[in-house]
């Protein structure tokens, strides 16, 4: 069974490069506007944001991706290594294989090496507190993220169908557990309903990763010769929509915005429809086994020029400042907000 589990980590990894189904997050029907009289130079511009009481170089964490499979170690090294080079968080994927194979650990407690790094723990919201506990020690987690993600197990050929309520646990953990916890979907987005649960529960930390990014379904579907669930790629809530019905729930929480984000205008964008802060997984992936250590670190570093440079075009020197700017929504996510 762990070998099983193990392959199927390194599937995942090899169906994402394989996958095509990219759907549309909507941020594109976010309209923001030129402002020709900024007096921001670059040199004014600060992207650095407070994150779970330390301070990062700009609002931009390396989301959930990996762990446990034979390529696992070299991808969460490099990646733990570029984020604590560069000075922004870093989640592993899925701890689950941890608690019971014990050869699948090192590539997560190789995280925990990196003291300088902030570090996200991850397991489903199936798992028990004891669980969480060993998750959490295993990467020496700042906190640890519970991710949903039953679109994904009701595709796989292995997956859990028989569902329970995931609040229970998540209320427990926000209560009692002793680090931040972070209630994370897995591609299909948090909706208005769901946030207002889990606000209620006293969740204060949520990450949308909404449609648009990488595409579970899509993924399980490649691994399953026998079945075909191309018509449910199109499932899931646009990250923008998410990251909009996700803020009007509460003000308070701090919202993550994921879910297909490419690029410094989308991390912008994100942000100042909602977001206090942003993650990327698959499109770091792609640098990172495309291009090498180098092209990843660039690519990273390259999103904080240039969205100091969109800070600089709109006349604003702080990510405060950023979330303040006026927006017009427009085309398709104008009309789903609207309804």
């Amino acid at each position: 069974m762990d070998t099983q589990r193990r392959e199927r980590k390194d599937q995942h990894i090899e169906n994402y490069l394989k996958s095509r189904s990219h759907g549309s997050t909507l941020l594109n029907d976010v309209y923001i506007e030129h402002y020709a009289l900024s007096d921001v130079s670059l040199a004014d511009v600060d992207t650095s944001i407070e994150f779970l009481g330390k301070k990062i170089t700009m609002p931009l964490m390396v989301d959930a991706m990996t762990g446990g499979g034979s390529t696992s170690n070299a991808i969460n090294e490099d990646l733990s290594s570029i984020c604590e080079a560069i000075g922004i968080p870093m989640a592993v994927g899925s701890e689950s294989i941890a608690l019971t194979d014990e050869g699948a650990r090192e590539s997560f407690e190789l995280v925990a090496h990196k003291k300088d790094l902030l570090r996200i723990g991850n397991l489903g919201f199936e798992r028990n507190i004891h669980d969480f506990e060993f998750a959490r020690d295993l990467v020496d987690a700042h906190a640890m993220q519970v991710h949903l993600n039953i679109a994904q197990e009701l595709v796989m050929k292995e997956g859990d169908n028989s569902f329970h309520s995931s609040l229970g646990l998540i209320e427990e953990l926000v209560n009692d557990f002793p680090c931040p916890i972070i209630v994370k979907e897995t591609g299909a987005g948090i909706s208005k309903r769901a946030a207002k649960e889990l606000v209620d529960k006293g969740v204060k930390y949520i990450d949308v990763a909404g449609f648009g990014g990488t595409n579970f379904i899509e993924i399980e579907d490649l691994r399953d010769f026998e079945g075909d669930y191309s018509d449910l790629y199109d499932w899931g809530i646009p990250t923008a929509k998410s990251i909009i019905d996700v803020r009007s729930v509460s003000e308070d929480v701090f919202l993550i915005a994921s879910g297909g984000l490419r690029s410094a205008t989308d991390i912008a964008k994100s942000i100042i429809i909602g977001a206090d802060m942003c993650a990327m997984s698959g499109e770091v992936l792609s640098y990172l086994l495309r291009g090498g250590y180098d092209a990843c670190e660039n690519f990273l570093k390259e999103i904080n020029h240039k969205l100091k440079i969109i800070m600089a075009l709109l006349g604003v020197r702080t990510i405060d400042e950023l979330k303040k700017i006026d927006y017009k929504i427009t085309g398709e996510l104008r009309n789903l907000i609207l309804d």
